[in-house]
């Protein structure tokens, strides 16, 4: 004798972030389903610490004719169990991977419908190096969990549809099929909605059709047309005798720099290849390693953040359209540009001529008066006229940056920094390349750009003692590794200490 198995309910849980619309995705499935002759039920918990807020959403669908067949009332759950969810749904590749941790997915059970849009999480973006977590990683991981992986740009779908993600999702839900109800409910509880329909129909859609596909197809790059100044022509037409992979980084160094200064400036960047171009050819071992880092590395250099640069890129243009589109401004819509600036007195010395911020620098009451009126900030809205144009002043002194102190210390860093790679090549290639590569530990602005300073001198000074090691190479490659770490020294410490009782000075 055969005993009909129990019916269970249909569970699915969905990962989101503040701002998609994941209450609005779990109010539509619970809107379908009790329209769809089901007992639904929707728990949410909110949290804070990652990016804009994770919310994470479980939702559990009871038929109400077994319901009303049994002589108990169905009892839903509350949160989701490992191994025991049917749908998962993921507003972002993160979110996704931390389903997976979690055990939620599983190859037995699960349809996993994922967006692998990113919004980094606040460890990858305070990484002192590229701190980012392996997308493909990401998802190879997802795929492995799932029985079912459908994937996709899905943020990509609600832009190009100018709605949000929610809505693409729960189309690529219906798309799926692996709820017992027709499109057509899915579209009426939209409808049901009231708000955006239009829009979220639209997105709907589109993810509908991902999911029959089984994946969002890759967005079509617009056609690049690129206009080059008749000034810029002939640098970029030099850069084109550069070996790959540096030409690349010498083109880009070569717009970056005349947009940054002048074309006088990106010839000045030319000038100073040369001679890593003719070491890389005399010395080199074929790969074009130390010519490629140099010219990444320089180019970096050569176009420091300054107060300049801050504020000629808040007024550009180009910023208030990205604003516009990003925050999805609507015809006759008001929008207000509040930008926050802490300048210390070390930045508006840096951007005065070298002499005079040199004297503000060191006259203490000078410094001290000035530091009055920048302690505690200043808050300008670039989308009213006085803030313009104070940003706008302020953007006005790039002609005069080549006079400026800060232009003088850091030319003076880099062509030390060139002259050392420069006399490393001659007897150790793999050294010189490291070399190049440790100017990444200078970076950023303030006390970041200091502490980098200080890490960098430090290693330097130790190259002398380092040049006689017989893995000299791997052992600048791990310091340099160490010294990114983290922000407080403890990892470079630790890895001076195998070197020598030799600590790092006190920051």
């Amino acid at each position: 004798m055969t005993t009909t198995p129990a019916p269970r309910p249909i569970t699915i849980a969905i990962l989101a972030m503040g701002g998609e619309g994941g209450g609005v995705l779990a109010e539509w499935i619970i809107d379908l389903a009790e329209h769809g002759g089901y007992v639904a039920q929707m728990t949410s918990v909110p949290g804070v610490a990652q990016r804009t807020g994770a919310t994470n959403y479980y939702v559990e669908l009871f038929p109400k004719s077994a319901a009303q067949a049994n002589t108990r009332v169905p009892v839903l759950g509350l949160t989701p169990m490992p191994g025991d969810v049917d749908i998962v749904i993921a507003s972002e590749l993160m979110e996704a991977g931390r389903a997976v941790q979690r055990g939620i997915v599983t190859p037995d059970r699960t349809t996993f419908i994922v967006s692998t849009n990113r919004v980094y999480a606040m460890t990858e973006k305070i990484a002192m190096a590229d701190g980012r977590v392996d997308p493909g990683a990401l998802l190879d991981g997802c795929r492995a969990a799932a029985k079912r992986l459908i994937h996709g740009d899905m943020a990509q779908l609600a832009e190009s549809t100018g709605s949000v993600i929610s809505a693409v999702l729960f189309g690529a839900l219906a798309g799926a099929k692996v709820l017992p109800m027709q499109r057509m409910a899915f579209e009426a509880a939209i409808h049901r909605g009231g708000v955006g329909v239009k829009e979220s129909i639209a997105a709907f859609g589109a993810g509908f059709a991902a999911a029959e596909t089984g994946s969002v197809p890759p967005k079509a790059d617009a056609p690049v047309v690129a206009h080059v100044s008749a000034a810029l022509a002939p640098l970029l037409a030099e850069a084109g005798a550069f070996p790959e992979p540096a030409r690349m980084y010498v083109r880009v160094g070569i717009e970056r720099l005349a947009d940054y200064q002048d074309v006088a400036y990106a010839r000045q960047y030319l000038d100073r290849l040369k001679p890593v171009a003719e070491a890389e050819q005399k010395h080199g071992n074929g790969s074009g390693l130390l010519l490629a880092e140099t010219a990444r590395e320089l180019a970096l250099g050569m176009a420091y953040e300054d107060t300049v640069r801050v504020a000629e890129l808040k007024i550009r243009p180009s910023r208030f359209d990205r604003v516009r589109q990003e925050v999805q401004v609507a015809d006759g819509q008001i929008l207000e540009i509040a930008e926050f600036f802490h300048p210390r007195v070390q930045e508006i010395a840096d951007t005065m001529p070298a002499g005079l911020g040199r004297w503000l620098l060191k006259t203490e009451w000078a410094s001290r008066f000035l530091g009055r009126f920048t302690r505690k900030g200043v808050t300008l809205k670039t989308s009213t006229i006085r803030g313009f144009l104070t940003l706008y002043v302020v953007a006005a002194l790039k002609p005069t940056r080549r006079r400026s102190l800060r232009f003088s210390v850091e030319q003076a860093f880099l062509e030390d920094w060139r002259r050392k790679l420069l006399s490393v090549a001659a007897t150790n290639y793999a050294l010189a390349v490291e070399v190049a590569l440790t100017r990444t530990l200078v970076k950023g602005y303030s006390d970041t750009h200091e502490r980098g300073k200080q890490r960098y001198d430090y290693l330097m000074q130790m190259l002398p003692q380092i040049m006689e090691m017989p893995d000299a190479a791997a052992t600048l490659a791990r310091l340099r590794k160490a010294a990114l770490a983290d922000d407080t020294g403890v990892a470079l410490n630790g890895a001076l200490a195998a070197l020598r009782p030799l600590p790092l000075a006190a920051e």
